[in-house]
């Protein structure tokens, strides 16, 4: 291979295993000489001859959500330059699955482990805090991190997206809520505190369940909601997909949104901004999350080995205000 390219056999590898440490006149001479020999390299005779994989594990809670695939795609563009593999395994919202997972992925000895969630279960906390390798716990902030910790206060978030409609002058908010994983009761959490700030009796405008959000669910769990409080104001959808589900059960329904009722939704997802009218939201950096959860990786595995001097790094939230709120009107909605 380094005979055909003209370069050394150093240099073969090193772009082979960290390309954006070659200049590019060389890598393309490089990869023209592996499509013209056919070359496939093999990973396991260099793991073993450089005690390296060039392998990232990552667990994440879904391969479907498009939360995830922006949490994804950031770390291919920072990992794939780099040279480095990214094997990702499913947890599907079970903690039983995640922990399985883990064992998984740290039997394939990968160089760190990146894991959406904070909720481990102590078997694969134990597996991680002694895997030897660095470990970061994203999406959400936790007390007490295994290594590196990189997300937002899902508590706060829902406490601040409920704030906002009281802020606005409505007092009978509704809560929708799909799944009831961890990060969907956080934001639960933050509603009812705030509602409770406020004097408010959450009970009766509370809409959840453990099934998994849709469109259609979302429409079911609003009208659910209406049912139950006929003179609701306004609703906090625990996701996106969930308000616009309660858009559409609204527009059905003949309610205006948001002349009779306002909606905010959670994640700031694409679609958002093409809803008539205009869903506001709670934008979570997820992307910026993963980004960050990558370069950091990247520092300590390629870098000195030392940890970031911040173990646990807050990114925040902000809140997208479009068409489908506005403050409440004297004498109505």
């Amino acid at each position: 291979m380094a005979s055909h390219a003209g370069v050394s056999a150093v240099t073969v590898s090193r772009a082979l295993r960290q390309p954006d440490m070659v200049s590019l006149d060389l890598r393309e001479r490089i990869d023209v000489s592996v499509r013209e020999l056919g070359y496939i390299p093999n990973q396991l005779a260099s793991a073993l001859a450089s005690a390296r994989t060039g392998t990232i594990g990552v667990v994440v809670p879904s391969l479907t959500n498009i939360v995830f695939a922006d949490y994804l795609k950031a770390l291919h563009d920072i990992f794939q330059p780099a040279g480095f593999q990214v094997l990702v395994l499913n947890s599907r919202y079970a903690l039983v699955d995640e922990e399985r997972a883990i064992s998984t992925l740290l039997g394939q000895h990968p160089e760190a482990m990146i894991v959406a969630g904070i909720d481990q279960t102590d078997h694969a906390r134990k597996l991680l805090e002694n895997a030897g390798i660095p470990v970061v716990q994203t999406m959400e902030l936790a007390d007490d991190p295994i290594d590196i910790n990189i997300g937002l206060s899902q508590v706060d978030a829902g406490y601040a997206a409920t704030r906002y409609l009281l802020d606005l002058g409505f007092r009978r908010i509704g809560h929708v809520a799909a799944r009831l994983e961890p990060r969907a009761r956080r934001r639960m959490e933050g509603y009812r505190r705030a509602m409770e700030e406020f004097g408010q009796d959450t009970n009766l405008l509370v809409a959840s369940t453990r099934r998994p959000s849709t469109f259609a669910l979302g429409a079911e769990m609003f009208a659910e909601g209406l049912a139950s409080t006929p003179d609701m104001e306004a609703v906090f959808c625990c996701n996106d997909d969930l308000a616009l589900g309660a858009l559409f059960e609204c527009q059905r329904r003949g309610i205006r949104v948001p002349e009779d009722l306002s909606i905010i939704g959670f994640n700031d997802l694409e679609f958002c901004a093409s809803s008539y009218p205009a869903l506001t939201s709670v934008s979570t950096p997820r992307y910026e999350i993963a980004r960050r959860a990558a370069e950091i990786v990247l520092d300590v595995v390629r870098g000195s080995g030392n940890r970031p001097e911040e173990r646990r790094i807050d990114l925040g939230f902000t809140i997208v205000e479009r068409e489908s709120t506005r403050p409440k009107r004297p004498g109505g909605t």
